[in-house]
């Protein structure tokens, strides 16, 4: 892996680094999804052979094998953490989606899966998300609808495919696979999602179907988020592959620049992801062509803090920490790494 701290960038400059901390290199299959655990102290990822690994986010050693890998198995798509809520008395309780139709619930430190079940037949789930108190989780995938499941029962409280009415504003839902689908944090009733069809869909839990659009990102991954009023949307193509929308409007605010180098492949992206701090300050994203992931500045102008660069593979996955001050990136290397984000002052030591 080549590491650069700097690439081309805006004329603002970030007072942020990025630094490598861990790679793990003993993972046997790609990785289509990857999340830190609550407390930071653990990374999951989803691969390609159907397995579920734990690792320690300090060591980098594997701490839990959730469910174990097959050459014939369909991949693990998407894994999320269940959050934190007086509402989930187990803890350590994690949610995962394959290719196959299932969507399993597991307990992290027994090893137990909790409960599982098929969705519609042959359908694939690509996508899955958690409303922010954890009572309620969607999915979404090839078939082109997003279900809505209440988290205590696990049964299916709607099921929404299509949009809204005849008005100037109609939009007809999706026309193919999902890929990404995001609660709102701040209205746990609103999703939104991206896939193939060059848009991403606004849905209201309430309605049941989707009541606006927007028009533009072809999303291959899980590359849609949001943070208060605004969306990020990563797009597999070779322009305009970041960008930001707001969200009450659905108009486009600005894309990211990218900074492809003279005579060098553009990245098309398959993961975006604001961090999760209040402000959102930064955005990563990542993807394939290039094989490289970059991590952007929003209060500096969307500078770029660093590039993970000279990979094998493309990038599939990114996650920050809940602290914001790690990322791990993963893909079709196999490898999971880890980066510390650290003021530029900061000299790579511990010190008392």
């Amino acid at each position: 892996m080549l590491f650069e701290s700097h690439s081309p960038r805006p004329v603002e400059d970030s007072n942020f680094k990025l630094v490598p901390k861990i790679t793990i290199s003993d993972n046997t299959s790609e990785v289509f999804s990857i999340r830190f655990s609550p407390d930071g102290n653990f990374v999951a990822a989803g691969c390609g052979d159907g397995a579920i690994r734990v690792f320690n986010a300090q060591t980098g050693a594997l701490a839990y094998n959730l469910q174990g890998g097959s050459n014939v198995a369909l991949p693990t798509t998407a894994i999320r953490f269940r959050p934190a809520s007086e509402a989930n008395k187990t803890k350590n309780v994690l949610i995962s989606a394959n290719a196959a139709g299932a969507v399993q619930h597991w307990h992290m430190t027994s090893g137990k899966c909790l409960h599982s079940m098929d969705e519609v037949h042959e359908n694939q789930v690509y996508a899955l998300d958690y409303d922010k108190d954890g009572t309620k989780f969607v999915t979404a995938g090839k078939d082109t609808a997003v279900r809505v499941y209440d988290e205590a029962t696990k049964t299916l409280l709607t099921t929404m495919q299509g949009g809204q009415g005849y008005s100037t504003k109609t939009t007809p839902g999706h026309s193919n696979r999902i890929f990404s689908v995001k609660v709102l944090p701040q209205d746990e009733n609103l999703v939104i999602s991206g896939g193939w069809d060059n848009t991403v869909q606004v849905w209201d839990i309430r309605a049941g179907y989707a009541i606006r659009s927007m028009f533009g990102p072809h999303v291959c991954g899980d590359s849609v988020d949001i943070h208060n009023n605004t969306v990020v949307t990563g797009s597999w193509r070779a322009n305009n592959q970041l960008e930001l929308w707001d969200f009450g409007s659905g108009e486009k605010i600005s894309d990211v620049p990218w900074h492809v180098l003279p005579n060098q492949p553009a990245c098309m992206l398959y993961a975006a992801q604001f961090s999760k701090d209040v402000a959102g300050r930064f955005i990563a994203a990542g993807g394939s062509g290039a094989n490289e992931a970059k991590v952007f500045d929003r209060l500096r102008n969307n500078a770029v803090v660093g590039t993970v660069t000279g990979l094998t593979r493309g990038v599939f996955a990114v996650d920050f920490s809940p602290d914001q001050q790690k990322l791990a990136i993963a893909g079709g290397d196999a490898s999971i790494r880890i980066l510390d984000i650290v003021n530029k002052g900061y000299d790579g030591k511990d010190h008392d």
